[in-house]
């Protein structure tokens, strides 16, 4: 979904802000994690090595739509990741890529190839990331060869986790995938909080029940 025509002032704005935001709160550390955002002649995305917590709105990356940089800053070396988001998911307006400790622990204990890394103990979760969250293979941070394997799991899922690196998430607008991401991190912590007991999940009737109801 991209942001409305004009609006991209207001968008390169709202990527600082959520930057700051996430960084405040630990989501991410010096230069580490990403964010774009769909326009509707492109796309806008985060620069590399630059803090989420100090990114100035205005040398934001733009790239065409072919994912070339036409503007601003050079892009985060990352770009293949976000555009086989895009690519698997036509309805995705933003991603968003931290490396959020309890997420990243979670991509450290799980195995490629897991699509329920993390149990779906409460709806919220369910309602954001939906029913799977595939593990990727390790690959090294910046390899294009990761864009393959990104696009094959983000075709049948909101997030992805990558092994031993962190989580990628997809949302119809900004606020969606920064809402998904946020919401990934407290399922990661509370998986890791309840490991080695026996927590009560949410049945397949129950979680069919949710995305029929909110998608």
């Amino acid at each position: 979904m991209s942001e409305p025509a004009g609006s991209e002032g207001a968008l390169r704005e709202a990527i600082a802000e959520v930057g700051r935001s996430l960084f405040a709160r630990g989501y991410a550390v010096g230069t580490a994690g990403n964010i774009s955002a769909r326009l509707g002649d492109g796309y806008l995305i985060t620069p590399t090595n630059s803090s989420l917590g100090a990114l100035d709105p205005a040398r934001l990356a733009k790239l065409d739509t072919g994912f070339r940089h036409v503007g601003g800053d050079r892009p985060s070396k990352e770009v293949f990741m976000h555009r086989a988001f895009y690519e698997a998911r036509p309805a995705a307006g933003a991603v968003v890529h931290l490396h959020s400790t309890m997420a990243t622990a979670i991509a450290c204990l799980a195995q490629p190839g897991e699509r329920q890394p993390i149990p779906p103990l409460t709806p919220y979760f369910v309602m954001r990331l939906g029913r799977d969250l595939p593990v990727i293979a390790y690959f090294r941070p910046g390899d294009p060869a990761m864009a393959t394997a990104i696009a094959a799991a983000a075709a049948g899922a909101a997030g992805v986790l990558l092994a031993n690196h962190g989580p990628v998430v997809a949302g119809a607008a900004l606020r969606d995938a920064v809402a998904a991401a946020e919401e990934l991190e407290e399922a990661a912590r509370l998986a890791l909080l309840l490991r080695g007991a026996s927590p009560r999940q949410l049945t397949p009737a129950q979680i069919d029940e949710l995305l029929a109801t909110f998608g």
